[in-house]
């Protein structure tokens, strides 16, 4: 019989899956909790985490899949754009009706060598075996939770619940964090909002959208610097065009650039320039309507948001299979686990310009190990269990954060997983 595979999720990840391996004549059968195609970026997707204000931080061209560029000549397009995006890229490729749309995967248990995959939609509570399962459910999903001392009497949320600025009208708003989704939040609370802080417990790099009158990340794509080169080049570029921002309250970074993700927004400079927010300290405490800072001071606030990130969640498998360790799976390339238990993960990759065409090259490579001669696919799951792992870091120090945890470099990853792709089909 031919083998069948399932795909959790219709995101942009899991429509890399169905598409490539589909293109192979591998079957697929795929589940997705919310009523279609786009994850996250529908925001009618009860899971989705955009908001109103949301846009691609990289660039179209850099961002689209190859086969299938965008209509729209837009640099940065909006989450509307970019779900009708995912819409016509699924029904080109006739991927939709691969789907079963309100349907959630509640549990996976290996069988026999396959998977029972139970699932509840419209049909009911069902199980069904597969013969492998790729996980394409997102890594922006489940919200990190930071617990503090003391209460607060306000209101708290996390970012995943914001969705437009008519939720901070008139309130007294601390932000807590400031990745992008942080900085972006707060740019539309200085319209709406009584007052805006961020508080911060390290420094950020930030990159304007635009550099020379292109697309910032457009630029030197054919040329890899060395890290240290580019790294100081970088530097000087940014501050030539930023200036510095501990000039604007944020503390001095205590790592170099790129071994965090950028903040792809410069707006933010130029409201703390013109004070309409400030920047606080790491919190101490919440003491009623009060939030305690770290440097003994303190502010009274309606709103606590927390621009806190989120973490890796695989809730209907046993993290036993998945080989967790630490904050993430440990899984060659971020994709396979060491046992080839017959469970794959796509998109488990976070890296500054590795676009959704990175994800689809991870699929190809996925679909060429599910349709590679039996000697190439033992050969590739000899070198996985015998051989050091490629380093994608590419000669980056990434922090030692959680949320950094399944960071690559975009150029390193790509070429170990064109390498391997390579090795299968010859």
């Amino acid at each position: 019989m031919m083998s069948t595979y399932a795909i959790v999720g219709a995101g942009p990840s899991g429509l890399a899956s169905a598409r490539a391996l589909s293109r192979r004549g591998i079957r697929v059968e795929g589940y997705e909790a919310s009523h279609g195609v786009g994850g996250l970026w529908d925001i009618t997707n009860p899971r989705s985490t955009v908001y109103e204000s949301a846009h691609l931080i990289s660039s179209r061209t850099t961002t689209e899949f190859a086969e299938f560029p965008m209509r729209t000549t837009v640099d940065y397009p909006g989450h509307r754009v970019l779900l009708e995006y995912f819409r016509d890229y699924a029904e080109h490729f006739g991927l939709t009706s691969l789907f079963r749309f309100g349907t959630t995967v509640t549990r996976l248990e290996p069988r026999d060598g396959g998977w029972d995959l139970t699932s509840t939609g419209p049909d009911g509570q069902r199980t069904r075996r597969y013969d492998g399962v790729v996980l394409a459910n997102g890594t922006l999903a489940h919200p990190n939770l930071p617990t503090f001392a003391g209460e607060f009497s306000g209101e708290i949320l996390h970012t995943s619940d914001y969705k437009s600025a008519g939720q901070l009208a008139g309130k007294r708003v601390l932000l807590i964090g400031a990745g992008n989704s942080g900085c972006d939040i707060a740019v539309d609370a200085v319209h709406r909002a009584a007052s805006v802080d961020m508080s911060v417990r390290r420094g950020y790099y930030f990159v304007p959208r635009y550099l020379f009158g292109r697309p910032s990340d457009t630029l030197n794509q054919r040329r890899q610097l060395p890290p240290r080169i580019k790294q100081a080049v970088d530097s000087r570029v940014l501050k030539a065009f930023t200036g510095d921002p501990v000039r604007f309250g944020f503390p001095k970074p205590d790592y170099r650039i790129y071994e965090s993700h950028p903040i792809v927004n410069t707006l933010i400079l130029h409201h703390l320039g013109q004070g309409d927010l400030r920047v606080r300290p790491d919190v101490e405490r919440f003491d009623g309507a009060a939030v305690r800072f770290r440097d003994a001071t303190s502010g009274e606030y309606d709103l606590v948001l927390l621009a806190t990130g989120y973490t890796l969640d695989y809730p209907f498998v046993d993290r036993a299979h998945l080989h967790w360790q630490g904050a993430s799976p440990r899984l060659f390339l971020n994709m396979f686990p060491v046992s080839f238990n017959g469970l794959f993960v796509m998109g488990m990759i976070e890296a500054s310009g590795i676009g959704w065409q990175g994800r689809y090259e991870q699929a190809e490579l996925l679909a060429a190990y599910l349709d590679a001669a039996p000697e190439n696919a033992a050969a590739f799951r000899d070198r996985v269990t015998g051989e050091p792992w490629p380093d994608v870091t590419g000669g980056y120090h990434y922090l030692g954060l959680d949320r950094m945890a399944y960071y690559v470099n975009k150029d390193a990853y790509r070429a170990a997983v064109r390498r391997e792709k390579a090795a299968l089909v010859t």
